[in-house]
């Protein structure tokens, strides 16, 4: 994707004259009295080609991916290896679910509830042994250029879109919401995980991203009010004079016009939004519901996610847990302890209370929900009662979109170590996203240095489906 040639504007009849520069240093837009600066920190860079549409009839209008970051044992929750090894085999046991046949975990009690409606992959595997090149896999589909050697998210020359920026770019804008909404946090291990933002595609197709607990009582996103004293018909104001002062800048200073598009107006529609302010309204959700779906972070960011899909934002990406360490899902000791009284039971909440309500409220089939982890655990149980690191076969589990629900796709062999039957890998899922949203996987894309990269690796995994 090359890089625009700014353009040559005059500076005549401004003055005193003003540079981007010194409007940077009056605080972007702080100038404006938005709190959105972030926005002007990088230069957008728009393709003058854009990829075309695969021409396939769109089937689904929006997604919705929960990552546990950290990496779930499939062991001990939808793979259960009940006759294998003790040091394999692990202190679950399995309950029955709504689907004769497919148990699942005790601890999983209100998911088994809802099986009818989930389909368990049992069989995805790639190669990546770290958390931050597998997290490029699980959000991205994609093996990182460097390997295992991925640990920045630095380079926009390199990195690839995830999900949510991808369909942004292909698709385009949603009226009036964000397209791409990324909650509650951004997620780290040292650095920024990988895998969240929108890569070699540009700055204008990052996620929208919500940096505050939905749980706390005074949950509030900024970046969606209008600042302290300030009218919408005097921010209007403002823009057109932003507008004015940009068009007299001298050339080397004037902020390329994509760029100022592509920034300021999201900027200044969400704050025009009453739509937007409704759909992070969680305050107006029934206190029952938002019992039902956990009164923690994740819970009330799946109730949230929920929220966005109805008013018509295309992906969200819900991210449990934060940095490396005890509270995640990185099992490395005490895998049992840690499941059965601090990881499990919010996800079993969330994630059964996000299915029932798509499905009462008919968005189930216009809304894919993927709950995966960047890999799975080890088979044994190491001297410390905790699982390694694992992505040589592990689960993923799909709801909705079209997905059959009550089944079981693909088979790990008898320890959970290998894909035994209908191995998959997260370009197939990758593609799979991206062919229910009615986009043809092979449809190519190019880095800023212009090298080509499918949109997806793998093939849909039409098995789920029909």
């Amino acid at each position: 994707m090359p890089a625009r040639t700014p353009h040559r504007r005059s500076s005549a009849g401004l003055a005193p004259a003003f540079s981007r520069r010194t409007l940077l240093r009056a605080g972007g837009l702080g100038f404006l009295g938005l709190n959105l600066a972030k926005l002007l920190e990088a230069e957008a860079l728009a393709d003058a080609n854009p990829a075309p549409s695969a021409g396939l009839p769109s089937q689904i209008k929006s997604c919705i991916v929960l990552f546990y970051y950290g990496g779930p044992s499939h062991h001990d929750t939808w793979d259960m290896k009940l006759d294998a090894p003790a040091e394999v085999r692990g202190e679950f046991k399995p309950i029955a679910t709504s689907v004769p046949g497919i148990p699942v975990c005790e601890h999983l009690s209100r998911c088994s509830k809802v099986m009818h409606h989930l389909a368990v992959v049992r069989s995805m595997h790639h190669t990546m042994r770290n958390h931050n090149s597998a997290a490029v896999e699980a959000l991205c589909g994609r093996t990182p250029l460097k390997g295992d050697l991925e640990l920045l998210a630095n380079d926009p020359t390199s990195d690839f879109p995830c999900f949510g920026s991808a369909l942004s770019y292909l698709k385009g804008p949603t009226p009036e919401v964000p397209a791409h909404v990324a909650l509650p946090h951004v997620m780290y291990n040292i650095v920024k995980l990988p895998g969240q933002t929108a890569g070699f595609l540009g700055p204008q197709y990052e996620p929208f991203q919500v940096e505050s607990d939905p749980n706390a009582p005074n949950f509030r996103v900024s970046e969606i009010e209008l600042p302290a004293g300030i009218t919408l018909s005097e921010l209007e104001s403002r823009q057109a004079l932003l507008a004015r002062i940009n068009a007299q800048m001298p050339s080397d200073d004037a902020l390329p016009q994509g760029t100022m598009n592509a920034y300021y107006e999201r900027a200044f529609n969400l704050l025009r939004s009453k739509k937007v302010r409704r759909a992070f309204d969680i305050n107006q959700e029934h206190e029952q519901t938002r019992e039902r779906y956990g009164r923690n972070t994740h819970g009330q960011a799946a109730l949230l996610a929920r929220r966005l899909v109805e008013s018509g934002v295309r992906f969200v990406g819900v991210h449990d847990r934060v940095h490396n360490g005890a509270n995640n899902w990185d099992t490395h000791d005490n895998n049992f302890g840690r499941l059965k009284d601090d990881l499990l039971p919010p996800c079993d909440m969330a994630f059964s209370a996000l299915v029932e309500d798509l499905h009462q409220r008919g968005l189930l089939d216009s809304t894919l929900v993927i709950m995966l982890g960047e890999f799975g655990r080890t088979p044994k149980i190491n001297g410390a009662g905790g699982r390694d690191h694992w992505p040589d076969c592990y689960s993923v589990v799909m709801a909705g979109g079209g997905v059959r629900g009550g089944m079981v796709y693909g088979a790990s062999d008898k320890l959970g170590a290998y894909p035994d039957r209908d191995a998959v890998t997260p370009g197939d899922l990758a593609a799979t996203i991206f062919w229910r949203f009615g986009l043809d996987p092979s449809i190519e894309l190019h880095d800023l240095t212009g090298r080509p990269f499918s949109l997806a690796t793998g093939k849909p995994i039409q098995g789920l489906f029909g």
